[in-house]
């Protein structure tokens, strides 16, 4: 059961203390799990443009089975911390259990699914003849770590709901290390080339997974125990309804790197690996702005569940100042070192041509995700599900599908690599009246503002 003093000093304690003490350690998190996946992109970086497109194309696949994952954590963990904000207890402990069955249930289900229709998968996520090969070696390697990466991210999301973002940081700590240091020995000294990129990251996995099960029986956080699994209609409800935006977020994220493949693959290989470095180091960087969300959704949780809604809209404000100054800092520095960042991946004179352009395009737009980000974390954790939704299919969905779709066919490999730049703008001008509707509504009464 959760300690009273993380209820207190979510409650009580000065909102900057409070975000940042929460956030470190998430921002940590987030940007370890980044380089470990980053990892292989830079080791397999080595082999060949061909592995590296490869690892490009089964990260869209990674990012469903993270969807599914991020569904039960947060829809879980937004429960969990409301719940424990109004003190309600026993509801919080069985939903913790509820949320991590069904994550390692349907990860199992991803990878009978996965292995099945491996061939056809490739070729629709974008994989050329030449890029198919390692394509199918690193995926079906994957896919076998499916169960533990849906669970060991539903752990990982609950435990940072509790407000114990310092255990769940140290998970994550665990497994990215494994992950790199294994890189290297089984791709090179092994000689197991992308094979060995995949069973780095499986084994992992797999660690983090052993830790985060291991450290819900300290430190305050809830217990898993079977008999507190409950698979009623109100369970399912309450995640689908505090996990559909994080759903909706990746899946549409990993629809949106499929059709990113697949229009790049028309100008080569090597515009499929630019294009997979690129939103590595995009990934790299919104992971901060990620992480510091992520320390705030506590604090969220707990006072909108407390019905201190001056203290929710606080910490959102102190967010957007933040990360907006935070994601300026690194448009300027990513402009100045775009031909070097691109080049650690891979030293190659057409991925680099097409790195830098894609890169700098990204770039310019990326100030503006910081306020649609952090709006979109606040209206999922307080339960407004219809906008949290909208926000959360808007950036990778409503406007960069169809704008990856139109773009090309106009300015040909600029289109593809404006596509994310102009899908950020929208998603930005979307934003700003949902936002105002919002913070209108958190006032000082004694109701939970609608969804």
């Amino acid at each position: 059961m959760l300690k009273r003093d993380n209820f207190n000093f979510l409650t009580e304690a000065p909102v900057p203390k409070v975000i940042g003490t929460l956030s470190v350690p998430t921002i940590i998190s987030m940007l370890i799990t980044t380089i470990y996946n980053m990892a292989d992109t830079f080791f397999v970086g080595k082999i060949d443009t061909q592995s590296t497109a490869a690892v490009g194309i089964v990260f869209s696949v990674m990012f469903i089975i993270q969807s599914i994952a991020f569904f039960f954590g947060h829809g879980s963990g937004n429960y969990i911390s409301r719940a424990l904000g109004a003190q309600r207890h026993d509801d919080a402990r069985q939903m913790a259990t509820t949320g991590f069955v069904y994550a390692f249930a349907f990860g199992i289900i991803i990878t009978i699914a996965g292995l099945i229709f491996l061939r056809p998968l490739a070729i629709a996520l974008g994989a050329t003849p030449t890029v198919l090969p390692p394509t199918l070696d690193y995926m079906s390697i994957i896919l076998i770590g499916a169960p533990f990466m849906t669970a060991q991210f539903t752990l990982n999301g609950q435990m940072r709901f509790q407000g114990n973002a310092e255990l769940a940081m140290l998970g994550v700590v665990v497994g990215a290390v494994m992950n790199v240091g294994l890189d290297p020995l089984l791709i090179f000294t092994l000689g197991m080339g992308v094979k060995g990129a995949a069973w780095a990251t499986v084994i992992g996995q797999v660690s983090s997974f052993i830790i985060l099960m291991a450290l819900t029986h300290h430190g305050g956080n809830i217990r898993l125990h079977i008999k507190d699994f409950n698979p009623s209609w109100h369970f399912i409800k309450e995640i689908a309804t505090g996990g559909t935006p994080s759903l909706m977020r990746q899946s549409l994220g990993s629809i949106a790197s499929i059709l990113l493949n697949v229009a790049a693959s028309a100008y080569g290989d090597a515009a499929i690996a630019a294009m997979s470095i690129v939103n590595r180091i995009a990934m790299f960087i919104m992971s901060t702005v990620i992480g510091l969300g992520q320390g705030y959704q506590p604090l969220c949780g707990f006072c909108y569940g407390a019905k201190l809604y001056n203290r929710v809209k606080e910490g959102f404000w102190f967010c957007v100042h933040v990360g907006t100054v935070f994601l300026l800092a690194c448009t300027v520095i990513g402009f100045a070192f775009s031909h070097s960042l691109i080049a650690v991946f891979r030293d190659d004179p057409q991925v680099i041509t097409i790195g830098i352009d894609a890169l700098r395009w990204q770039l310019i737009t990326l100030p503006l995700c910081a306020l649609s980000m952090y709006s979109n974390m606040m209206t999922q954790t307080a339960g407004m599900t219809k906008r949290a939704n909208l926000l959360a299919a808007s950036r990778r969905g409503i406007f960069f599908i169809p704008l990856i779709m139109i773009l090309p066919h106009y300015f040909g490999i600029t289109g593809v690599e404006a596509c994310q730049a102009a899908a950020d703008v929208c998603t930005f001008v979307l934003t700003v009246p949902v936002l105002r509707y919002t913070l209108r509504q958190l006032g000082q009464d004694k109701t939970h503002p609608k969804a």
